[in-house]
């Protein structure tokens, strides 16, 4: 097999459609289907299941392809090795992000980030926790922003820490000095997300024994603070889904106080590619020089 053929694998891995593989290579669907069927022929088994609503792969391809992408992005950290001996900056770098700094930090990181190095290319994957910690493994994206609740599973370099804040619908009782505490929050009603969303919240409740009625399990950000507004239970969030929020809730802090903290794991720590390591240090100092008030 080709370097090539492992990036048309690749393509349809990510994009499960021949003819969306097709696009991003500019190639003909039947081109993609007859290198995949080469390939499979080569390997001795199938790769992918073919269906009406796209492909997906199979139990081997799944197997094979970390070393599919292991293999790309050995590729790529040469080509920026020999780009960088050239005298130039320039490269790919695929950065896996979860929602809150997707929408509420890499803008900025992203905007200075290309005025330093407006030849290196950016991609951005947004998911959940869950989401970022696989493509992190498979090598789908070279950089993630993980939180701490992920340490057990990757070596985290520590960016910030924000506090975690109680939100309330409008009508909920002023509490004592204006803060939450976890015995006003003990019994009441909570909106939560997933687990591969909301880790910080679930860490909270186990901590301090709070226990909750669980009417509205949702999938977003935005959705969780829309069911708080209309009145249908309590919620914690970091401050940063918090800043700008212009919906009917109050929001407190919490004592004794509880953080968020924020990390960014890399891929391959030992050997990373040039642009990947210009990236990795830039959002390091980013984060580090940044007004905590931002958070």
């Amino acid at each position: 097999m080709t370097l090539f053929s492992y990036e048309i694998f690749d393509a349809v891995a990510r994009q499960g459609s021949f003819n969306k593989a097709a696009q991003q290579l500019h190639l003909t669907p039947s081109a993609i289907s007859h290198a995949i069927a080469v390939m499979e022929a080569e390997l001795g088994f199938t790769l992918f299941n073919r269906g009406k609503n796209g492909v997906t792969m199979t139990s081997y391809g799944a197997s094979l392809y970390p070393s599919i992408r292991a293999v790309l992005n050995s590729d790529e950290a040469l080509q920026q090795s020999i780009a960088r001996l050239n005298g130039l900056e320039k490269g790919k770098v695929k950065l896996g992000a979860f929602n809150s700094v997707c929408a509420g930090l890499l803008p900025q990181i992203l905007k200075s980030f290309m005025v330093s190095y407006p030849q290196i290319e950016v991609e951005v994957y947004q998911g959940t926790y869950d989401d970022v910690k696989e493509w992190l493994r498979t090598g789908q994206v070279d950089l993630a922003f993980l939180s701490a609740t992920c340490r057990e599973e990757f070596n985290l370099t520590e960016l910030f820490r924000e506090p975690l804040l109680c939100i309330v619908p409008q009508d909920w009782p002023e509490p004592p000095n204006g803060i939450m505490t976890p015995e006003l929050m003990n019994g009441q009603s909570f909106v939560v997300q997933c687990d591969a969303t909301d880790a910080e919240m679930r860490q909270f409740l186990k901590k301090y024994s709070i226990s909750t009625e669980r009417r509205c399990h949702v999938i977003d950000d935005q959705s969780n603070i829309a069911m708080v507004e209309a009145g249908l239970g309590i919620s914690i969030m970091p401050r940063m889904l918090l800043r700008s929020c212009t919906a009917a809730v109050k929001i407190y802090p919490i004592e004794p106080e509880e953080y968020r903290v924020v990390g960014l794991a890399v891929q391959r720590p030992t050997a990373m590619a040039p642009a990947v390591e210009q990236m990795f240090r830039h959002i390091v100092d980013f984060c580090r020089q940044m007004d905590p008030q931002l958070l």
